[in-house]
């Protein structure tokens, strides 16, 4: 490991230090974390996990991603619009997935809320990406990364959202959302993704 925050893999692939540290954060890094995504779906997901990730890891929140996924009706937020006590009482009883009643109840509530910005927003992601900061200038080592816990924009959005009624939704969780989804590259300098991420967001036309 550099002072940069670089591993490089058996496979030769360079990664940010993090992207090596489990099995299952090998594709999460190279082939999702900071890719830009504008399904709404997806990133109505995304959000649900990063709320029921507060106070653990995003390994142990991977690793029972699919889980979720099955329990939250692949989280198609008009679907879990319409869960009530029935389904929280599943949720609580599934051992499979976070057995948190706020923050299920959270997941929920925000899918309600997802309906109703739809009443004015052309789409949950045209909605998200208006957050979208500038480009950033100048590099990424593991130290400045390390001090992005939050940012100006994360903390706009995170308002707006909480001004909207949402739940679980802190400018640091937020942030943590907005990196995973590509509204910025938090990839080291050096790491092989980074540049793929770089290829892909030139390619990518934020919704509007």
């Amino acid at each position: 490991m550099s002072d940069a925050g670089i591993v490089r893999g058996d496979d030769g692939v360079r990664r940010c230090w993090w992207g090596s540290s489990a099995p299952e954060y090998v594709p999460y890094h190279d082939a999702e974390w900071g890719f830009p995504v504008a399904d709404d779906i997806r990133l109505f997901e995304k959000l649900s996990l990063e709320g029921f990730q507060a106070g653990l890891s995003w390994l142990t929140i991977l690793r029972k991603r699919e889980a979720f996924r099955r329990a939250f009706a692949g989280f198609d937020f008009e679907r879990v619009a319409r869960f009530g006590e029935k389904e929280i009482t599943r949720l609580l009883a599934d051992a499979s997935i976070i057995r948190h009643r706020g923050k299920i109840e959270a997941v929920i509530n925000n899918a309600r809320r997802a309906v109703e910005l739809l009443d004015s927003e052309r789409s949950f992601a045209a909605f998200v990406w208006r957050f979208e900061p500038a480009a950033r200038t100048g590099g990424l080592d593991r130290a400045a990364l390390a001090e992005l816990a939050q940012t100006t924009e994360s903390k706009a959005l995170a308002r707006e959202l909480k001004r909207r009624g949402w739940r679980f939704v802190g400018p640091t969780t937020v942030y943590a959302f907005m990196q995973a989804m590509g509204l910025v590259n938090d990839h080291v300098d050096g790491c092989d993704a980074k540049v793929e991420v770089e290829r892909a967001r030139e390619a990518f036309k934020p919704p509007r």
